[in-house]
């Protein structure tokens, strides 16, 4: 079977961290979408993104295809009703097409899609704003917990450490490494994955996740529901965020309620507000709208597209969207809404020349033994002609 994730109108709400990815490669949980699909499916996927992103995550149109919703995170109920699929029959929820089984090898057409689809009771998480990446992620980390541990053993946890909860809900995999470490699974598991890292003096309450080779530094806080991707570095303290894969908070500061993007860096006391002076709802920036709509959230900090970095001592105010490629750094609280290619602060802004920004991701990349290549560099400046018109 040929299986394709779809991304629908909801992409818009999802920027600016889907300016450069399809929204099922965000991360919630332990796992990206896409990865949870694959678990699920037991193979790779393809997409049906925005025509800008093709050449990067491609599609594999089949005469026997089931189109699946990028922005759903897979459950047994759902994976039992998509196998179960005639040709030309889905299933929705509303509005919304959850799956669709095609014998045409071209694109899914929506609106066509539903009519033929009938309605399923079946509960599922799902991304509808950028800030339930980090609102849903307690439950996406349990149940990524329990997909991805089921039947398998732990790798030792040194001695050095302190465990208050279920020792049973701290996993570490092959390479993980953490010493004199308060561990806390009274609210939910800890995975380490292959090759992480919890250096000494750090406190971590779950539910929490650390990727692949990223790392806590020293003395490092952490209060979950949080995540931190592959490659990432983090330190300080954070509150309930995600951090994508290969950002760096490298040092103290305080972020919360908040979603980092890819190769994002956070300068040395860098912290950003979660919450109101007057404990009202949070607002935020909607680029659909093109205008703050509220999120109806007491606690919401800063959402970061891919590729932004921040100068020390930045102040985020609450409710603050950064974009694509800005470059921040001064005094005093920047702008709540910074497009992407800004560069600037508080004193003002000014378009961050797209071959001065590669020429730092080129540097940026090259920390990590890898290059921006051709498709990555022709997306980004994609983005960049797209979003003139709000610097």
């Amino acid at each position: 079977m040929n299986y394709i994730l779809f991304d629908d109108h909801t992409w818009q709400n999802l920027l600016p961290l889907t300016f450069t990815k399809p929204v099922a490669e965000i991360r919630i949980g332990i796992l990206t979408i896409t990865e949870k699909w694959e678990h699920y499916l037991n193979g790779k996927l393809t997409f049906q993104t925005q025509d800008y992103l093709n050449q990067k995550y491609k599609a594999s149109y089949t005469n026997n295809a089931v189109f699946i919703n990028g922005k759903i995170c897979p459950t047994p109920e759902l994976l039992a009703q998509i196998n179960n699929l005639e040709f030309n029959t889905g299933i929705k929820k509303g509005n919304t097409l959850i799956a669709f089984r095609s014998n045409i090898a071209s694109p899914l057409n929506i609106g066509d899609a539903l009519t033929s689809s009938v309605e399923t009771t079946t509960s599922y998480t799902s991304l509808e704003n950028v800030w339930d990446i980090f609102s849903k992620n307690g439950d996406a980390i349990k149940a990524d917990f329990e997909l991805i541990t089921r039947g398998r053993t732990s790798q030792p946890l040194s001695t050095s450490n302190t465990v208050i909860g279920d020792a049973k809900q701290i996993f570490l995999e092959e390479g993980a490494v953490v010493e004199a470490t308060i561990l806390n699974t009274n609210a939910g598991p800890i995975y380490i994955a292959k090759d992480a890292e919890i250096m000494e003096g750090s406190v971590v309450r779950g539910p929490f996740s650390l990727g692949e080779h990223a790392a806590l530094k020293l003395s490092t806080k952490i209060y979950g529901p949080t995540t931190v991707g592959p490659h990432s570095k983090v330190g300080g303290e954070v509150n309930n965020s995600v951090i994508f894969a290969y950002s760096n908070k490298g040092h103290d500061g305080f972020l919360g309620n908040s979603v980092i993007g890819e190769w994002c860096n956070l300068g040395a006391d860098t912290n950003n507000s979660n919450l109101k002076n007057n404990y009202g709802n949070v607002k935020l920036y909607n680029y659909s709208q093109d205008k703050m709509i509220d999120t109806g959230l007491q606690f919401c900090g800063l959402i970061m597209g891919d590729h932004s970095k921040c100068g020390i001592n930045t102040m985020f105010n609450t409710g603050t969207v950064v974009g694509v490629g800005a470059n921040i750094f001064g005094g005093g609280f920047p702008p709540t809404h910074i497009p992407s290619f800004s560069w600037g602060g508080a004193d003002g802004m000014e378009e961050y020349k797209f071959d001065k920004m590669i020429e730092t991701a080129n540097r940026v990349y090259a920390r990590r033994n890898l290059t921006v290549d051709a498709v990555e560099k022709d997306i980004l400046e994609t983005v960049f002609k797209k979003t003139e018109g709000a610097r």
